[in-house]
């Protein structure tokens, strides 16, 4: 990739991460399902034990949930890195907050039909006081 194509690319992935971060911060799966690939993988094993989820049983766990922009909490999303294996392969390192969890989520995402989806999403989160 040239230049110029990676400040392109990481401008959309970015771009794209809007719904991701926004999906989240409003338990807002309509958002989500615009970024998470259908068959995208959630796994986290923080507690010591392997949680995988599909998408059809995480997002009704997020549409359950009360959404941190009810409870007014201070957003803090960041974008950590992005980087690319290609022109339609991407990872990207992302810290985020939902209550009291501050989360590291590493994202792999690919690039389909002109649109970057998350294909899997592995993270860690510590509780903070």
């Amino acid at each position: 990739m040239t230049a110029a194509d990676h400040a392109a690319a990481y401008a959309e992935v970015a771009d794209a991460l809007t719904d991701y971060f926004d999906g989240l911060y409003f338990s807002d799966t309509k958002r989500l399902t615009r970024i998470f690939h259908p068959q995208a993988i959630y796994a986290c094993a923080t507690e010591g034990e392997l949680l995988r989820l599909t998408m059809d049983e995480y997002f009704p766990i997020v549409d359950k949930r009360p959404s941190p922009a009810t409870r007014s909490e201070v957003r803090t999303d960041r974008i950590v890195s992005i980087e690319f294996a290609g022109p339609v392969t991407a990872f990207a390192k992302l810290n985020c907050a939902i209550g009291r969890k501050h989360f590291t989520d590493f994202l792999t995402l690919v690039k389909l039909d002109g649109s970057w989806q998350i294909m899997s999403k592995v993270f860690h989160f510590d509780l903070q006081s």
